[in-house]
Order: C-alpha cells, then sequence, then structure tokens
C-alpha cells in the first residue's frame, strides 16, 4: 500500500503545489495590473505563466522523484528528462520576463516622446535586442542540455582544444551570415534605417516593414514585400525619406505649349492646393524650366507632411491641372505644328546681299 500511495503523495503534492503556487501568482499578477494600469508590465508578465509552472513542476520532480520510489530502474533517464525540461522552461521564463520589461520600456519612451522618429528608432533597436537576447538564451540552453549528457562532457575538453580551427573554419564558412548580423547591430544602434522608415532601394519605394539579424523587409506602396540582407544597407546607397524630419517637398512637371497662359495657371496651382487636405501649406510655385522648339516644360513645385502626403498632393495636382487645361485653355497643350514655314521678308529693290547681311547682323 505505500508503495502506492508515496508516488500519488509525492507526484500529486507537487502537481497540486503548482497549480495552486500559479494560481496565486497570477491572481496577484492581475490585481497589480488593475491597480497600475499605467504601465503594461504586470499584464505582460501573465504571458510567462506557462513556463513558470513548467518550471514549479519540473523542480519540484526533480527534487522529490527520488523519494517517490517509482521506476527505480529508470530513475537515472527520468531524472535526465526532468533535468532537461527544467532547463527549456527556465529558459523560456527568462526570454518572457526580458520581453515583457523591454516592451515596458519601449511603451514609456513612446508615450513620453512624440518625435516619431526617434520612437521608431527604439522600436528597432528594442526588436533587435529582443533577437539577440532570445538566440543568446536558447544557446545557452541548449549548451547546458548537452552538459547533461556524461559523453558530452568528456567531449568538451576536445572541442576546446579544436576550437581555434573550428572558430576559424566556422568564420570563413558563415562569412556572410556574420556580417549580416554584425550589419543588423550597426543598422539598430546606427540609426541609418528604422522600422517605419520610407525608402527607396533598387528603383522600388516603400516602407521598412521589418528588420532582424540578417535581414530586412520592404513593403513596398502595391503590398509586395521585397527581402534583402541588411548588410545592402550598410555597403550600398539607398534613399531614406523618413531621415530627419518626414517633410517633403514633391514637384510636378508639365509640357504645354508656348502659348500656354503660365501667370493663370500659377493661379490654378494656389486653387488647386487650397482645396487638397494633403498640401501642408509650407510652400508652392509654378515656373518654366525649359524650352524646346515645340513645347516648354512648366514645373510645379509642392510640399507635404510625409512621402504619402506628397504622392497625394503630385497625383491631385497633375490631374486637375492637365483637366482644367484641357477644359479652359486646350490651346496650351503640345500640338504638332503642320503649318507652313513663314516666308523671309521681301528684298526692298536696289539693296544688294552685303547690305542684307549686314542689316540681319545689325538690326
Amino acid at each position: 500500500m505505500e508503495n502506492l500511495i508515496r508516488p500519488v503523495i509525492v507526484v500529486g503534492g507537487s502537481v497540486l503545489l503548482t497549480v495552486l503556487i500559479g494560481w496565486a501568482t497570477d491572481l496577484l499578477l492581475r490585481k497589480a495590473d488593475t491597480r497600475h494600469s499605467e504601465t503594461p508590465l504586470w499584464g505582460l508578465l501573465r504571458r510567462g505563466r506557462i513556463p513558470y509552472q513548467l518550471v514549479l513542476c519540473a523542480a519540484l520532480l526533480r527534487g522529490s522523484y527520488d523519494q517517490a520510489k517509482l521506476l527505480e530502474d529508470h530513475r537515472t533517464g527520468i531524472g535526465r528528462a526532468l533535468t532537461l525540461v527544467l532547463i527549456g522552461s527556465v529558459a523560456w521564463l527568462v526570454i518572457r520576463i526580458a520581453a515583457a520589461v523591454v516592451e515596458t520600456s519601449y511603451s514609456r519612451y513612446a508615450r513620453v516622446h512624440r518625435d516619431p522618429a526617434r520612437v521608431r528608432r527604439v522600436r528597432t533597436q528594442v526588436s533587435l535586442i529582443m533577437r539577440v537576447v532570445s538566440a543568446v538564451v536558447g544557446v545557452m540552453a541548449v549548451a547546458s542540455m548537452l552538459l547533461t549528457f556524461p559523453a558530452m562532457r568528456a567531449a568538451g575538453a576536445s572541442l576546446l582544444a579544436s576550437a581555434g580551427v573550428l572558430g576559424i573554419v566556422a568564420g570563413v564558412a558563415a562569412q556572410s551570415t556574420l556580417s549580416n548580423m554584425f550589419a543588423g547591430l550597426q543598422i539598430a544602434f546606427g540609426d541609418m534605417v528604422r522600422i517605419g522608415d520610407t525608402v527607396v532601394v533598387d528603383g522600388e519605394w516603400g516602407t521598412v516593414e521589418e528588420i532582424t539579424l540578417t535581414f530586412l523587409t520592404v513593403r513596398t506602396w502595391d503590398e509586395r514585400r521585397i527581402t534583402m540582407p541588411v548588410s545592402y544597407f550598410t555597403s550600398k546607397p539607398f534613399e531614406n525619406w523618413s531621415r530627419g524630419t518626414p517633410q517633403m517637398t514633391g514637384i510636378v512637371y508639365f509640357h504645354v505649349d508656348h502659348t500656354a497662359p503660365v501667370d493663370v495657371m500659377r493661379e490654378k496651382l494656389r486653387d488647386i492646393l487650397r482645396e487638397c487636405p494633403a498640401w501642408d501649406g509650407r510652400a508652392c510655385g509654378l515656373d518654366v524650366t525649359d524650352t524646346t522648339p515645340n513645347t516648354m516644360q512648366v514645373r510645379a513645385l509642392v510640399t507635404a507632411k510625409d512621402a504619402d502626403d506628397i504622392w497625394k498632393v503630385r497625383v491631385t495636382v497633375r490631374e486637375q491641372m492637365v483637366r482644367w487645361l484641357a477644359k479652359e485653355h486646350p490651346y496650351a497643350l503640345p500640338r504638332v505644328n503642320t503649318a507652313d514655314a513663314t516666308p523671309p521678308p521681301a528684298r526692298i529693290p536696289g539693296q544688294s546681299a552685303s547690305s542684307d547681311g549686314a542689316a540681319a547682323h545689325h538690326p
């Protein structure tokens, strides 16, 4: 009877104690979250209740399993399995706690600072820091699990002896991967590009959606995703429209006839911008920038608060200006000249060719 009751008490008591401690801890976290609603820390810590209970249960069973006298022939294997579960659950819990602390710090920073550029920079750094922490904790957990096996401990000395050679071989083999990892850290703390920035890479315009230690994802205006190594942004030039202030200046070109009413077009541009919500009111202008034998080039200059709005302003000005010219001043649109050439002026009787040349050079 004792052989039956003992394992039930040991195993059942460990599970019951785990459930009670986990419930009490979760209750305290919920009360703290309700009392301190200004910080999300306590609510985020509740995400770690599953690994927390695993740690408790594995620790209690690992410490009391010898007293259960259950499956004594497999005591070593069961003890090692409980140790592996304990190491894995501890690593899981550490990652959840670190994520809660980092996310809370970012939330406080975002509430205090109103500058979107600085908030995006911190968000990029926080996401990469969490990836580094998760990778380090994961590697340490796997190494600790491997060291629980005697064979792995015996092989440790030989591995350390050949660590120099293996390091050189691994460095050569993983050169591109390591360069991308260091480039990711350089991007995070060098403030070169941030999550949410509007960039132009390889002629594609889009928004930075994700940054990891090895790759970066850009979401284009037509909702495509371009994935490229982060080393691209440390070795090649690219346009970052969100660097500094997000305000932008846009240009719209028109090719019109030489008889186009430029002054009237300038007034029409102001009327269009007054009715365009995306225009920020900083500046506008319309000037003739170039001419050809058949047309002249007119440049409209507009401003907006960010890249999205400057696109809206440009397409609005282009569409409404062309429509207005076609309706009110159709003669101002480009035309192909099919008229006969104007004949030269008639020669005055008695005037010589030399005098014509002189008259041509001296009006």
